[in-house]
């Protein structure tokens, strides 16, 4: 009992190396239950993977190939190590021929998709970046009718993964959600995914699947990280001294568009096989005699112009809140006005951050399906393309509806289903 005393006593005279030591061991004792519980994740991830790989294998049939294109800069430098250690285990226990592509530069992905043989499953692991590089690859071949048929599965391990949020469910557990992404391409479940063709006047078109911004609020979130030094506070001082180099900030533009477009019914595929000699012989037969009909008077499309001064501009897509049973296909235009105070323009920017293309109260709204941007000749800044840095230029957006399948969870999926019925 003395012992005990005299220990109790030595704490309290050395109370504050005392309060030090207990802080470190309740920090160390969290980060090993932490780590704890990602090992417990990942081996339980694996298990169900072992699942699919257990599955008997026709002789007629062939394993599926899979190729992964990773990009190792993606979150800092941590990708390679997130992949290797959460994603690529399950990959490889679920049986897939798994191909890992790793890009050294930026824009590398474009150029290895145009060599990329025939793959079953096509899987993204990056970021925004990554994603807009991968599609864009993809639909610039000669041959994208047949491969953007392709399922696409996309492993969220960049910095911003906005595609990510729609896929998957939300997670703070970093090796949870991973893991949960990573399973969702093995159970096969998709989502159909709009995407966006930029064609500017320079180079080929590029594609994204989230939207295109231009304007003050895009081109102050650029710099917050040079504000580092600001704390907490980076974010309204990036803003704040983006505000001094004039006021008020207007982006004059002049916009033609078209508005939305009637979707079609989604036909499933049906492969049938080739039909008998005297089937074929009666509809060539029949084409032939057929009476040509009179082709009828195309109607000129409506197009909409429209003169517009905004402090940012954006166009987006669906995907974000995507509506399965919806009637028409069309993508969202926001102009933002510049009449908005300094004040205004900063507490707005903050929330810019959280959400890039939130669209205020008292912006103009506009759907379209195809609209041209004309810019004056000495603009200057940038287009933010799915979080990627563009040259400004006068660009012409055309929306392609449905054009890819992204494989999702499939909870996220009867939530869709759900919110639209």
């Amino acid at each position: 009992m003395a012992k005990v005393i005299r220990m109790f006593q030595t704490l309290r005279n050395h109370w504050k190396k005392t309060t030090v030591g207990i802080g470190l061991l309740t920090w160390g004792g969290n980060w090993l239950y932490g780590k704890h519980c990602d090992n417990l994740l990942r081996r339980a991830a694996c298990q169900e993977a072992q699942v699919f790989g257990d599955e008997i294998i026709l002789p007629n049939e062939q394993i599926k190939k899979a190729t992964v294109f990773l990009n190792p800069a993606a979150c800092k430098g941590k990708a390679r190590s997130l992949f290797e250690k959460n994603a690529a285990p399950i990959l490889h226990l679920s049986g897939l021929d798994v191909t890992v592509v790793k890009t050294d530069y930026e824009g590398q992905a474009k150029k290895l998709l145009e060599l990329m043989e025939n793959t079953d499953i096509i899987i993204i692991a990056g970021g925004d970046g990554t994603v807009q590089e991968v599609i864009t690859g993809l639909l610039r071949r000669a041959d994208e009718a047949a491969f953007s048929k392709i399922p696409i599965g996309f492993i969220p391990l960049g910095k911003s993964s906005t595609l990510s949020h729609t896929l998957h469910p939300e997670s703070s557990n970093q090796v949870q959600h991973i893991t949960d992404a990573t399973l969702s391409i093995l159970k096969g479940e998709t989502l159909p995914v709009d995407v966006l063709q930029i064609k500017g006047n320079k180079d080929q078109p590029v594609f994204a699947v989230t939207g295109l911004r231009w304007g003050s609020y895009r081109d102050a979130g650029a710099k917050v990280s040079k504000y580092w030094y600001f704390g907490p506070l980076k974010i309204k001082a990036a803003h704040f001294f983006n505000t001094l180099k004039g006021w008020p900030q207007k982006h004059p533009a002049f916009l033609t568009y078209l508005g939305p477009t009637p979707r079609p019914p989604e036909e499933p595929e049906q492969k049938t096989g080739r039909p008998p000699l005297y089937i074929r012989l009666y509809k060539r037969l029949a084409q032939y005699w057929a009476v040509k009909e009179i082709p009828k008077e195309v109607t000129p499309e409506a197009w909409q112009e429209t003169q517009l001064s905004a402090i940012e501009f954006s166009i987006t897509t669906q995907n974000r809140c995507l509506d399965l049973k919806r009637t028409e296909d069309f993508m969202n235009i926001c102009i933002e006005p510049d009449t908005i105070s300094k004040g205004e323009y900063i507490k707005r920017g903050s929330q810019k951050m959280q959400d890039p293309h939130l669209c205020p109260e008292g912006s103009q709204c506009l759907q379209a399906s195809r609209c041209i941007l004309q810019l004056p000749e000495d603009t200057g800044g940038s287009l933010a393309i799915d979080n990627e840095e563009y040259e400004a230029m006068p660009v012409e957006v055309k929306l392609l509806p449905r054009k890819l399948q992204f494989f999702c969870d499939s909870r996220k999926k009867e939530q869709m289903l759900q919110g639209a019925s």
